[in-house]
Order: C-alpha cells, then structure tokens, then sequence
C-alpha cells in the first residue's frame, strides 16, 4: 500500500493507474477505522481495480460543541488495518494541503433541500462541511466508484443528490450497515455508551424496525407511529433526537402514496448519538 500526504502525488499515481486502463475506487474516511470502514474498502475492490482511502479530520464539519481536537487520530492502526486487507492507496493530507486559503475563505457545496433537517438540524452546518470535503476529494482522486455507508443514511442520500447536480461523474454505491450480534449500529460513537447503557443500546435499532413493521403491516398515520417509537425510545432511558419516517430519495415526510420509505432516527445516550436507519418497499 501506498501512503501519500500531498494532492500532486496522489494525482499522479492515479493517473499511472488509469493510463493502464485501471478503475479506481475511493472510501473517504475521517479514521479510527472499525470493521464497518473496512466493508466498504472491500466491497470497493471487488468493482475495481485500484482501491483508494482516505483519512481526513475535516473540521469544517464540526459544530461549535463538538470537539474536533478530540477526535481519534489513529493512522498508524488505521494504515495497518488497511494494508491487511489489500488497500492500493492510502491518502492522508494536512488541513492546509485541503484548505490551502484557509476555512473562512473556503468555497463551500450546499445541497439546500436536504442538509438542514433530520441530522442536518441537530447538527447546524455539519452537511456543509461534508459536501464540500467530498467534492474537493471527488476532486482530486477523480475516482470511477465512491462507496459510502447506508448508515449515515442521510449524507449518502445528499452526496447523492450533490453527484446529480453537479454533474460529477463518479457513481455512488452504498454499502451495507454493519452490525452487532445484537442489531446495534457499528460505529466509533459506540465506544462512548456506558456499560450500564450497553445492554439496552439497541432500542433506536428495534424501534425503527417495529415502525417498519407497522408500515408494512399496513399502518399509514406516521406521525403517531413516530411519536410512539420515541416514547419506545424514553422508556428504555435514552433521549430520542428525532425519528423520521421519510421519502428515500428526497427526505421529506413520507406521504401515504409512497413506495420508497426510510425510517431515520437519532437518540443520545449519557456520551454518544447513535444514528440508524431501515428502508422498506411498500406495495400501493
């Protein structure tokens, strides 16, 4: 595997690699990879030929209470983890090497419709950071297939909608949530739930999927299902953020006509968000 920290280099291994008529393949990260991470590298290589990773703390999209010096810089474990299952490239840049006019002056990507509601609203100014590293990133890794988590349901949809509208040729494929024996999300916010909230961890998980059930069962009053889920929620001592029952491609409040229907949601433990999400099919 190959280590670069600098944008010309990367570029000009890639473009080797394409002049040899090879695909490329790109996971963004921000590090402190877990086995979910590594699913999406894999699944990467298995529809190209080149596979590139990158791991970038982006702290324009931090909020002001969310600390960004705090955030786990693991590269060293990272690079292992990565050489062990046959990652090509590995693209590590400094901020100023990404932001070389600095933060304030950055030109910033905005998908309006989607960035500020769900996650969007709890987290003001998150989806903005997001889109702007990704399409600095499509940028410079220029790559055939980006691969990223239908866990973070609602930034794949927005890079989604970003891709179409800026008319970047690279397709978006989703990867699969990763979970725990117990139905639980994998994620590095889990290191933050306490052993007291471990066992019980999984409600946000169980509460969308008897929403689904609901749905599919035939149930259309979605607001009172939402408010029931999050009552779920309270009751096993969590605090709901919010829980959606949306449109999948657009995000807004699914109407009853729907066909396309996923059911986001978010919930706080005494340290950590959780996110998560389940899609259906509904049949009218």
């Amino acid at each position: 595997m190959e280590l670069f920290h600098h944008i010309k280099s990367v570029r000009d291994a890639l473009g080797k690699a394409r002049a040899a008529g090879k695909t490329v393949g790109f996971v963004p990260t921000m590090g402190n990879l877990h086995n979910a991470h590594l699913a999406l590298v894999q699944q990467a290589k298995q529809h190209c030929d080149v596979v590139i990773v990158s791991i970038f703390v982006n702290r324009l999209q931090f909020g002001l209470n969310e600390d960004w010096d705090k955030y786990p810089r693991t590269l060293q474990n990272d690079a292992a983890k990565l050489r062990e299952i046959g990652c090509d490239y590995l693209f590590c840049p400094e901020e100023g090497e990404v932001y070389p006019n600095g933060m304030d002056a950055q030109t910033r990507v905005i998908v309006p419709s989607m960035a500020n509601v769900l996650c969007g609203a709890s987290r003001p100014g998150h989806f903005e950071g997001v889109t702007t590293v990704v399409t600095k990133l499509f940028n410079i890794v220029q790559p055939d297939i980006a691969v990223f988590g239908i866990k973070d349901y609602q930034q794949l949809a927005i890079i989604r909608r970003m891709v179409e509208d800026l008319c970047i040729p690279v397709e978006i494929m989703a990867g699969d949530i990763v979970r725990e024996a117990d139905g639980l999300a994998m994620s590095s916010r889990n290191g933050f739930i306490t052993a007291q909230e471990r066992p019980r961890a999984n409600q946000l998980n169980q509460s969308l999927n008897w929403v689904k059930q609901a749905i599919l069962d035939g149930r259309r009053d979605f607001d009172v299902l939402e408010s029931e889920a999050k009552k779920q929620i309270e009751m096993a001592g969590f605090r709901p953020d919010y829980l959606s029952i949306s449109n999948s491609k657009t995000l807004e409040p699914a109407a009853n006509d729907d066909t396309d229907i996923t059911v986001l949601g978010a919930m706080y433990t005494e340290a950590a968000r959780l996110i998560d999400n389940v899609s259906l099919s509904v049949v009218n």
